[in-house]
Protein backbone atom coordinates (compact mmCIF):
# COMPACT_ATOMS: atom_id res chain seq x y z
CA UNK A 1 0.00 0.00 0.00
CA UNK A 2 1.39 3.63 -0.65
CA UNK A 3 0.19 6.26 1.83
CA UNK A 4 -0.70 10.15 0.82
CA UNK A 5 -0.35 12.46 3.70
CA UNK A 6 -1.77 16.04 2.75
CA UNK A 7 0.68 18.84 4.69
CA UNK A 8 0.02 21.79 2.99
CA UNK A 9 -2.89 24.05 4.77
CA UNK A 10 -2.38 27.21 6.31
CA UNK A 11 -4.26 26.59 9.02
CA UNK A 12 -5.70 30.58 10.48
CA UNK A 13 -8.11 28.60 12.69
CA UNK A 14 -5.05 27.82 15.04
CA UNK A 15 -3.82 31.28 14.72
CA UNK A 16 -1.82 32.53 16.50
CA UNK A 17 0.00 29.25 17.00
CA UNK A 18 -0.08 28.25 13.46
CA UNK A 19 0.99 31.17 10.44
CA UNK A 20 1.69 30.89 7.13
CA UNK A 21 5.43 30.53 8.01
CA UNK A 22 5.13 27.87 10.21
CA UNK A 23 1.71 26.55 9.45
CA UNK A 24 -0.19 24.42 12.23
CA UNK A 25 0.90 20.81 10.65
CA UNK A 26 4.83 21.40 11.79
CA UNK A 27 3.89 22.60 15.21
CA UNK A 28 3.71 20.55 18.69
CA UNK A 29 0.22 21.14 19.18
CA UNK A 30 -0.22 17.78 21.23
CA UNK A 31 2.77 16.43 22.74
CA UNK A 32 6.45 17.36 21.44
CA UNK A 33 5.92 16.11 18.52
CA UNK A 34 4.57 17.99 15.46
CA UNK A 35 1.08 16.82 14.50
CA UNK A 36 2.76 15.42 10.86
CA UNK A 37 5.20 13.49 13.07
CA UNK A 38 2.01 11.99 14.59
CA UNK A 39 0.47 10.91 11.37
CA UNK A 40 3.68 9.06 10.13
CA UNK A 41 4.29 7.64 13.32
CA UNK A 42 0.61 6.10 14.04
CA UNK A 43 1.38 4.38 10.67
CA UNK A 44 4.12 2.16 12.39
CA UNK A 45 5.10 -0.48 12.20
CA UNK A 46 2.88 -1.73 9.38
CA UNK A 47 3.54 0.92 7.10
CA UNK A 48 7.09 1.34 5.66
CA UNK A 49 8.52 5.36 5.33
CA UNK A 50 9.32 4.29 1.03
CA UNK A 51 5.44 3.65 0.74
CA UNK A 52 5.05 7.33 2.29
CA UNK A 53 4.63 9.95 0.34
CA UNK A 54 3.80 13.73 1.84
CA UNK A 55 2.32 16.65 -0.45
CA UNK A 56 2.86 20.51 0.82
CA UNK A 57 3.30 23.65 -0.35
CA UNK A 58 6.80 24.40 -1.82
CA UNK A 59 7.90 26.27 0.67
CA UNK A 60 7.25 23.64 3.18
CA UNK A 61 9.51 21.27 1.48
CA UNK A 62 12.61 21.51 3.81
CA UNK A 63 10.39 21.85 6.98
CA UNK A 64 8.82 18.28 6.05
CA UNK A 65 12.25 16.76 4.81
CA UNK A 66 13.55 17.80 8.31
CA UNK A 67 10.58 16.87 10.18
CA UNK A 68 10.86 13.55 8.54
CA UNK A 69 14.52 12.14 7.84
CA UNK A 70 13.39 8.63 6.60
CA UNK A 71 11.24 9.67 4.08
CA UNK A 72 12.76 9.21 0.99
CA UNK A 73 13.80 12.72 -0.67
CA UNK A 74 11.58 12.51 -3.41
CA UNK A 75 8.58 11.90 -1.75
CA UNK A 76 8.23 15.31 -0.72
CA UNK A 77 5.81 17.12 -3.23
CA UNK A 78 5.93 20.55 -2.74
CA UNK A 79 3.12 22.49 -4.68
CA UNK A 80 4.56 25.98 -6.22
CA UNK A 81 1.06 27.46 -5.68
CA UNK A 82 -2.59 26.09 -3.61
CA UNK A 83 -5.37 25.42 -6.06
CA UNK A 84 -7.12 23.67 -3.46
CA UNK A 85 -7.60 19.28 -2.53
CA UNK A 86 -9.46 18.70 -6.28
CA UNK A 87 -5.75 19.31 -8.42
CA UNK A 88 -3.55 18.76 -5.15
CA UNK A 89 -5.18 14.50 -4.69
CA UNK A 90 -5.29 14.16 -8.33
CA UNK A 91 -1.82 15.24 -8.77
CA UNK A 92 -0.74 12.35 -6.62
CA UNK A 93 -2.78 10.08 -7.94
CA UNK A 94 -1.31 10.76 -11.14
CA UNK A 95 2.04 10.45 -9.56
CA UNK A 96 1.19 6.74 -8.19
CA UNK A 97 -0.21 5.89 -11.29
CA UNK A 98 3.98 6.06 -12.49
CA UNK A 99 4.86 4.43 -9.04
CA UNK A 100 2.29 1.54 -8.47
CA UNK A 101 -0.91 2.10 -10.32
CA UNK A 102 -3.08 -0.68 -9.05
CA UNK A 103 -1.72 -0.71 -5.82
CA UNK A 104 -4.10 0.58 -3.04
CA UNK A 105 -3.85 4.17 -2.46
CA UNK A 106 -4.54 5.68 1.46
CA UNK A 107 -5.40 9.60 1.50
CA UNK A 108 -4.92 10.68 4.95
CA UNK A 109 -4.36 14.42 6.62
CA UNK A 110 -1.51 15.78 8.78
CA UNK A 111 -3.58 17.82 11.14
CA UNK A 112 -5.66 15.72 12.97
CA UNK A 113 -5.35 12.99 16.28
CA UNK A 114 -6.19 9.77 15.82
CA UNK A 115 -5.95 7.52 19.36
CA UNK A 116 -6.78 4.15 18.58
CA UNK A 117 -4.00 3.99 16.33
CA UNK A 118 -3.78 -0.09 16.44
CA UNK A 119 -7.42 -0.39 15.11
CA UNK A 120 -6.85 2.20 13.26
CA UNK A 121 -3.86 0.46 10.83
CA UNK A 122 -6.26 -2.41 10.98
CA UNK A 123 -9.02 -0.63 8.97
CA UNK A 124 -6.36 0.60 6.62
CA UNK A 125 -5.02 -2.84 6.21
CA UNK A 126 -8.85 -4.17 5.68
CA UNK A 127 -9.72 -1.95 2.98
CA UNK A 128 -6.52 -2.46 1.09
CA UNK A 129 -7.71 -6.01 1.27
CA UNK A 130 -10.70 -5.28 -0.37
CA UNK A 131 -9.14 -2.52 -3.16
CA UNK A 132 -6.61 -5.31 -3.72
CA UNK A 133 -9.23 -7.45 -5.04
CA UNK A 134 -11.96 -5.05 -6.20
CA UNK A 135 -9.84 -2.07 -7.85
CA UNK A 136 -12.67 -0.29 -9.55
CA UNK A 137 -13.55 0.51 -6.18
CA UNK A 138 -13.03 3.63 -3.05
CA UNK A 139 -13.56 2.80 0.92
CA UNK A 140 -14.19 5.88 2.70
CA UNK A 141 -12.93 5.51 6.12
CA UNK A 142 -15.12 7.13 8.64
CA UNK A 143 -15.23 7.90 12.48
CA UNK A 144 -18.90 6.82 14.54
CA UNK A 145 -19.92 10.54 15.40
CA UNK A 146 -19.83 11.19 18.89
CA UNK A 147 -21.89 14.46 18.70
CA UNK A 148 -24.11 16.75 16.01
CA UNK A 149 -21.61 18.16 14.77
CA UNK A 150 -22.45 21.16 12.53
CA UNK A 151 -18.48 21.86 11.42
CA UNK A 152 -17.44 18.25 9.75
CA UNK A 153 -18.72 16.74 6.82
CA UNK A 154 -21.48 13.70 7.29
CA UNK A 155 -21.25 9.96 5.03
CA UNK A 156 -25.00 8.62 5.00
CA UNK A 157 -23.83 4.77 4.20
CA UNK A 158 -26.94 1.72 3.69
CA UNK A 159 -26.64 -1.69 5.13
CA UNK A 160 -23.61 -3.62 5.60
CA UNK A 161 -22.49 -5.61 2.20
CA UNK A 162 -19.60 -7.51 3.43
CA UNK A 163 -17.32 -7.79 6.25
CA UNK A 164 -13.81 -8.43 7.00
CA UNK A 165 -11.40 -8.57 10.04
CA UNK A 166 -14.85 -8.03 11.96
CA UNK A 167 -14.83 -4.95 10.16
CA UNK A 168 -18.65 -4.69 8.21
CA UNK A 169 -18.45 -2.62 4.63
CA UNK A 170 -21.41 -0.63 4.30
CA UNK A 171 -23.15 0.74 0.96
CA UNK A 172 -22.56 4.20 -0.09
CA UNK A 173 -25.51 6.47 -0.46
CA UNK A 174 -24.38 10.20 0.07
CA UNK A 175 -22.37 13.31 1.78
CA UNK A 176 -23.35 16.50 3.22
CA UNK A 177 -20.88 19.33 4.26
CA UNK A 178 -22.03 21.35 7.64
CA UNK A 179 -25.94 20.74 7.77
CA UNK A 180 -27.12 22.96 10.03
CA UNK A 181 -27.92 22.14 14.03
CA UNK A 182 -31.22 20.31 14.15
CA UNK A 183 -30.13 18.28 10.67
CA UNK A 184 -26.72 16.99 12.48
CA UNK A 185 -28.87 15.91 15.62
CA UNK A 186 -30.39 14.34 13.11
CA UNK A 187 -27.93 12.47 11.90
CA UNK A 188 -26.65 11.27 15.24
CA UNK A 189 -29.33 9.52 15.90
CA UNK A 190 -30.15 8.05 12.54
CA UNK A 191 -27.37 5.09 12.82
CA UNK A 192 -27.03 5.65 9.07
CA UNK A 193 -25.00 9.00 9.04
CA UNK A 194 -20.98 8.80 10.06
CA UNK A 195 -18.41 11.81 9.72
CA UNK A 196 -16.42 12.19 6.73
CA UNK A 197 -13.12 12.46 7.73
CA UNK A 198 -11.29 12.77 4.23
CA UNK A 199 -9.52 9.59 4.32
CA UNK A 200 -10.25 7.39 1.60
CA UNK A 201 -8.42 3.83 0.24
CA UNK A 202 -8.94 3.35 -3.91
CA UNK A 203 -6.20 2.33 -6.52
CA UNK A 204 -4.35 5.26 -8.28
CA UNK A 205 -5.44 4.08 -11.58
CA UNK A 206 -9.25 3.87 -10.71
CA UNK A 207 -8.82 7.53 -9.04
CA UNK A 208 -6.37 8.94 -12.21
CA UNK A 209 -9.55 7.39 -14.27
CA UNK A 210 -11.96 9.49 -12.76
CA UNK A 211 -10.37 13.06 -13.00
CA UNK A 212 -10.06 12.20 -16.89
CA UNK A 213 -13.82 11.33 -16.93
CA UNK A 214 -15.11 14.28 -14.59
CA UNK A 215 -12.37 17.05 -15.11
CA UNK A 216 -11.21 16.91 -18.68
CA UNK A 217 -9.52 20.27 -18.22
CA UNK A 218 -7.76 19.75 -14.72
CA UNK A 219 -6.50 16.29 -16.06
CA UNK A 220 -4.76 17.67 -19.24
CA UNK A 221 -2.93 20.08 -17.15
CA UNK A 222 -2.02 17.20 -14.63
CA UNK A 223 -1.03 14.65 -17.41
CA UNK A 224 1.43 16.99 -18.16
CA UNK A 225 3.11 17.41 -14.69
CA UNK A 226 2.66 13.33 -14.09
CA UNK A 227 4.25 12.62 -17.33
CA UNK A 228 7.62 14.66 -16.60
CA UNK A 229 7.63 12.75 -13.04
CA UNK A 230 11.40 11.66 -11.96
CA UNK A 231 12.66 13.54 -14.78
CA UNK A 232 14.92 16.33 -13.82
CA UNK A 233 12.34 18.88 -15.34
CA UNK A 234 9.90 17.75 -13.02
CA UNK A 235 9.38 20.78 -10.91
CA UNK A 236 10.14 23.30 -13.57
CA UNK A 237 7.00 21.74 -15.79
CA UNK A 238 4.92 21.54 -11.96
CA UNK A 239 5.92 25.45 -11.79
CA UNK A 240 4.45 26.59 -15.07
CA UNK A 241 1.40 24.24 -15.55
CA UNK A 242 0.13 23.84 -11.48
CA UNK A 243 -0.37 27.88 -10.94
CA UNK A 244 -3.10 27.74 -13.78
CA UNK A 245 -4.92 24.81 -12.83
CA UNK A 246 -8.55 25.05 -11.83
CA UNK A 247 -9.27 25.95 -7.93
CA UNK A 248 -11.72 23.20 -6.71
CA UNK A 249 -12.17 21.50 -4.15
CA UNK A 250 -11.80 17.06 -4.30
CA UNK A 251 -15.38 16.82 -3.04
CA UNK A 252 -16.88 18.80 -6.42
CA UNK A 253 -14.48 17.72 -9.00
CA UNK A 254 -15.06 14.14 -8.27
CA UNK A 255 -16.80 12.85 -5.17
CA UNK A 256 -20.27 14.53 -5.98
CA UNK A 257 -19.87 12.81 -9.59
CA UNK A 258 -18.94 9.32 -7.87
CA UNK A 259 -21.86 6.04 -8.76
CA UNK A 260 -22.23 5.62 -5.01
CA UNK A 261 -22.42 1.90 -6.79
CA UNK A 262 -18.30 1.98 -7.08
CA UNK A 263 -18.06 3.23 -2.97
CA UNK A 264 -17.52 1.13 0.49
CA UNK A 265 -17.87 2.72 3.97
CA UNK A 266 -15.91 1.65 6.92
CA UNK A 267 -17.73 3.32 10.49
CA UNK A 268 -15.82 2.73 12.99
CA UNK A 269 -14.36 4.50 16.03
CA UNK A 270 -10.61 5.20 15.84
CA UNK A 271 -10.94 7.48 18.22
CA UNK A 272 -10.66 10.82 15.67
CA UNK A 273 -10.58 14.57 16.08
CA UNK A 274 -9.85 17.22 13.70
CA UNK A 275 -7.39 19.05 15.81
CA UNK A 276 -7.62 22.18 13.12
CA UNK A 277 -9.23 24.61 15.60
CA UNK A 278 -8.75 25.47 19.11
CA UNK A 279 -12.37 24.58 19.91
CA UNK A 280 -11.82 21.15 18.30
CA UNK A 281 -8.48 20.52 20.46
CA UNK A 282 -10.52 21.62 23.22
CA UNK A 283 -12.76 19.01 22.71
CA UNK A 284 -9.79 16.29 21.59
CA UNK A 285 -7.97 16.70 24.27
CA UNK A 286 -11.04 17.16 27.27
CA UNK A 287 -11.52 13.77 29.47
CA UNK A 288 -14.61 15.51 30.25
CA UNK A 289 -16.45 18.71 28.52
CA UNK A 290 -15.94 20.71 31.52
CA UNK A 291 -12.32 19.86 32.01
CA UNK A 292 -10.00 22.80 31.37
CA UNK A 293 -7.43 22.22 28.71
CA UNK A 294 -3.93 23.83 29.65
CA UNK A 295 -0.01 23.82 28.21
CA UNK A 296 2.61 25.38 29.35
CA UNK A 297 3.24 28.60 31.98
CA UNK A 298 -0.25 28.26 33.19
CA UNK A 299 -2.55 28.61 36.30
CA UNK A 300 -6.55 28.57 36.40
CA UNK A 301 -8.91 29.35 39.09
CA UNK A 302 -12.52 28.78 39.24
CA UNK A 303 -12.24 27.98 35.57
CA UNK A 304 -14.11 25.25 33.52
CA UNK A 305 -14.41 24.11 29.93
CA UNK A 306 -11.62 26.36 29.17
CA UNK A 307 -8.19 26.19 26.46
CA UNK A 308 -5.50 28.36 28.21
CA UNK A 309 -2.00 27.78 26.17
CA UNK A 310 0.93 29.56 26.58
CA UNK A 311 3.55 28.49 23.88
CA UNK A 312 6.91 30.42 23.73
CA UNK A 313 5.66 33.16 26.20
CA UNK A 314 7.71 34.37 29.28
CA UNK A 315 5.44 35.72 31.43
CA UNK A 316 2.98 33.25 33.19
CA UNK A 317 -0.76 33.33 32.39
CA UNK A 318 -3.44 33.80 34.87
CA UNK A 319 -6.81 32.65 34.31
CA UNK A 320 -9.86 33.44 37.10
CA UNK A 321 -13.33 32.59 36.35
CA UNK A 322 -13.06 31.19 33.05
CA UNK A 323 -16.39 29.77 31.68
CA UNK A 324 -15.68 27.96 27.91
CA UNK A 325 -12.85 30.66 26.99
CA UNK A 326 -9.45 30.10 24.63
CA UNK A 327 -6.57 31.94 25.64
CA UNK A 328 -3.64 31.42 23.84
CA UNK A 329 -0.06 33.15 24.60
CA UNK A 330 2.76 33.11 21.80
CA UNK A 331 6.18 35.34 22.49
CA UNK A 332 4.16 38.21 20.38
CA UNK A 333 0.20 37.80 20.25
CA UNK A 334 -1.87 37.11 22.86
CA UNK A 335 -5.36 35.85 21.90
CA UNK A 336 -8.62 35.93 24.58
CA UNK A 337 -12.29 34.88 22.95
CA UNK A 338 -15.29 32.69 23.74
CA UNK A 339 -14.78 28.98 22.33
CA UNK A 340 -18.11 30.34 20.43
CA UNK A 341 -16.11 33.18 18.61
CA UNK A 342 -13.26 30.83 17.22
CA UNK A 343 -14.94 30.63 13.56
CA UNK A 344 -14.22 34.11 13.47
CA UNK A 345 -10.06 33.90 14.18
CA UNK A 346 -9.53 32.97 10.55
CA UNK A 347 -11.40 36.23 8.90
CA UNK A 348 -9.30 37.91 11.60
CA UNK A 349 -6.58 36.87 10.05
CA UNK A 350 -7.34 37.45 6.93
CA UNK A 351 -7.47 41.23 7.74
CA UNK A 352 -3.89 41.86 8.93
CA UNK A 353 -2.97 41.66 4.94
CA UNK A 354 -2.21 44.80 4.00
CA UNK A 355 -1.59 46.22 7.73
CA UNK A 356 1.36 46.98 10.08
CA UNK A 357 0.57 43.75 11.81
CA UNK A 358 0.77 41.83 8.31
CA UNK A 359 3.88 39.98 9.59
CA UNK A 360 1.80 38.20 12.68
CA UNK A 361 -0.72 36.23 10.08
Amino acid sequence: MKIVIFAGGVGSRLWPLSRKNTPKQFEKIVGDKSTLQLAVERLQPDFKYEDIFVATGKSYVDIVRKQLPDLPHDHVVGEPKMRDVGPAVGLMAGILTKVAPDEPMVILWSDHLVKNEKHFRKILKTAGEIITEEKDRIVFVSQKPRFASENLGWIKHGDPVSSRNDIPFYSFVDFKYRPDSETAKRYLTSGEHTWNLGYFVTTPDFLWKKYQKFAPDVYKGLKEIVDSWGTDNFYEVLGKIYPDLEKIHFDNVILEKLDPKDAYVISENIEWSDIGAWEALKEALSEKEKDNVIRGNVLVEDSSDSLVYNIGGKSLVVGIDLEEMVVVQTDDVTLVCPKSSIPKVKKFVEKLEGTKHEHLA
